[in-house]
């Protein structure tokens, strides 16, 4: 890293896992940000050999992890006319207002959503730099062609897009498990439409170590323990 130094002192705490960028400079704001023991203003640079110090932060933010099983017909996050999103579901619940969906699952499809307040896992899970695995049970209309798992796992041409190499496993005629590790918009429903295979039914199952499990639909869990250890691990500590 010590060629993007100077560093913005805001880019410094996101890349350090303190904060989110948005969140620095709200500590800076708050003048709670030192470096070399002066006080940083927004924009101030860090040098690689830097003190960087959180001063006077009694109340830290308590990060908190949701496993959330999205029903059919809920919108992820911004719905339109007539539509209704996952804050509107879980309003009425004990999680905290303050959590947001962490991706996206289109509003026919259903399964796990990682709901959190820790906007610092956000580039980690969604960034095409990282490869995160997702599972997926897929469900179709007809029956699946015989060439259907060698053509799916080598990669296909969506819209001038080649998928990256997948893992399948069909389950019976006309269902399959299918794992990611990106996250392109409609991804498998374009994918098996290029291969004239028609999607009835798309649930996500899980996402890295996170498992849906048996979560009913609309219910939730809180991610905690060993699992939740393991999830952040693999988030941010990653390069």
């Amino acid at each position: 890293m010590e060629n993007l130094y100077p560093m913005r002192i805001n880019k410094y705490l996101a890349w350090k896992k303190i904060s989110t960028r948005r969140g620095a400079d709200e500590l800076v704001e708050n003048k709670k940000v030192f470096i070399n023991d002066k006080l940083a203003l927004l924009g101030s640079k860090v040098n690689e050999n830097d003190k960087v110090e959180i001063k006077g932060n009694k109340n830290p933010k308590v990060y908190v992890y949701f496993a959330y099983n999205k029903p059919i017909d809920t919108i992820t996050h911004s719905p339109q006319k007539g539509e209704h999103d996952i804050k509107e579901d879980i309003k009425n619940t004990t999680i905290p207002k303050d959590v947001f969906p962490i991706g996206r699952l289109d509003k026919n499809s259903h399964g796990l959503i990682i709901l959190t307040n820790d906007g610092r896992i956000t580039d980690q899970l969604l960034s095409p730099k990282y490869s995160h695995e997702k599972e997926y049970i897929v469900r179709t209309s007809n029956k699946l062609r015989s060439n259907f798992k060698q053509k799916m796992e080598a990669g296909v041409n969506i819209e001038g897009y080649f998928t990256k190499r997948c893992k399948v496993t069909i389950v019976n005629e006309n269902t399959f498990r299918v794992i990611l590790t990106e996250g392109k918009k409609h991804q498998i429903r374009r994918m098996c439409s290029a291969l004239f295979q028609e999607v009835a039914d798309l649930k996500r199952e899980r996402v890295m170590n996170i498992k849906l499990n048996n979560l009913k639909s609309n219910g939730f869990r809180e991610i905690k323990g060993k699992e939740l250890t393991l999830f952040l691990n693999k988030t941010l500590n990653q390069t």
